[in-house]
């Protein structure tokens, strides 16, 4: 159901797909500079540096998912 609405949206399996690039760029940009803060800023600069870490699985199976929507023309069985 997810994967329709993003479909008819006009969200294409591509756009996750670098948006899950992007976050892993994101998140050693948020790491390195997790290194660069002070000693009582780094736990919270490295807390938030793993959050995103978490995003580029579930941004690229969407992007899959919607890959696939894309190729079968079809409704997703669920």
């Amino acid at each position: 159901m997810l994967i329709q609405k993003l479909y008819a949206l006009g969200m294409r399996g591509w756009h996750l797909q670098i948006a899950s690039m992007g976050s892993v760029g994101l998140c050693i940009v948020l790491w390195i500079r997790a290194k660069t803060v002070d000693q009582d800023e780094r736990g919270n600069a490295e807390r938030r540096a793993l959050f995103v870490g978490l995003w580029p699985p579930t941004l690229y199976l969407i992007g899959e998912s919607l890959e696939r929507q894309e190729q079968h023309g079809r409704r997703l069985l669920w």
